[in-house]
């Protein structure tokens, strides 16, 4: 099978370094959908936020199935947050909602909830509109794509890591921006479905990506969001 491996390495970014772990703040949103969810979300501002008067990009990151429940500092865990939690300092707004017990990032009405968060932290916050992003991890890269697929226009560019999607829906995303993760060997969710979803969409999509992981299990986030290449291809995008 064909596909297109990107570098890891291509690029290089230096992520600054805190001494402090940037504060999670707690909040909760009802999403007033046709099924109302309550959900409670970490939000991450930047060190200099609002200070330089200027608007922010947006990264939402969705976590896994093993982070559910209503414990906020589960979504510290891998990804993102863990990183911001460790010192990490990054140049975006982040938004890190956790998942209800029982439920899924990408079934229909967590997905209208995820939309409708979304865009009141747009309302909300000083985000740049054109540079609002999406990324997560097994259940969470499900998420994302189900979001992008759902609302084409919302992001400027997602990384899937270790999910999979709807093929029948897939050329919905056909001009967005998407690099996938994967690890060779995940027996939870298998490389096949990122496979599918590049071979479906290279075709259509210029701007699609793959990364497999050799030898690597389910774990495929911890090297790719520990890479520093990936947060700059992933804010080179804009709408």
């Amino acid at each position: 099978m064909d596909y297109r491996i990107l570098s890891l390495f291509f690029i290089t970014l230096i992520i600054a370094s805190d001494p402090k772990p940037m504060e999670i703040q707690t909040h909760y949103f009802n999403a007033k959908t046709d099924k109302e969810l309550d959900l409670q979300y970490a939000l991450y501002l930047p060190d200099d936020y609002p200070d330089t008067g200027e608007t922010y990009p947006l990264v939402l990151f969705l976590h896994g199935a093993g982070e559910r429940g209503g414990n906020l500092d589960l979504v510290k865990i891998h990804g993102i947050p863990k990183l911001i939690d460790e010192g990490k300092s990054f140049p975006f707004i982040t938004i890190a909602p956790q998942c209800p017990d029982e439920g899924y990032w990408d079934r229909p009405e967590y997905v209208r909830s995820l939309i409708s968060l979304i865009k009141e932290i747009m309302k909300t916050y000083a985000v740049d509109k054109t540079r609002v992003y999406g990324t997560g991890l097994s259940m969470g890269g499900l998420g994302t794509l189900a979001i992008a697929i759902k609302e084409p226009g919302l992001f400027a560019a997602i990384i899937p890591v270790c999910g999979g999607a709807d093929l029948k829906k897939i050329d919905r995303i056909n001009q967005l921006p998407i690099w996938l993760f994967h690890g060779e060997a995940d027996s939870v969710i298998p490389v096949e479905n990122s496979l599918s979803i590049y071979d479906a969409l290279k075709p259509i999509n210029e701007h699609v990506f793959l990364t497999i992981y050799k030898g690597v299990g389910h774990d495929s986030w911890t090297e790719t969001y520990e890479n520093e290449a990936v947060y700059e291809w992933l804010l080179m995008y804009r709408k």
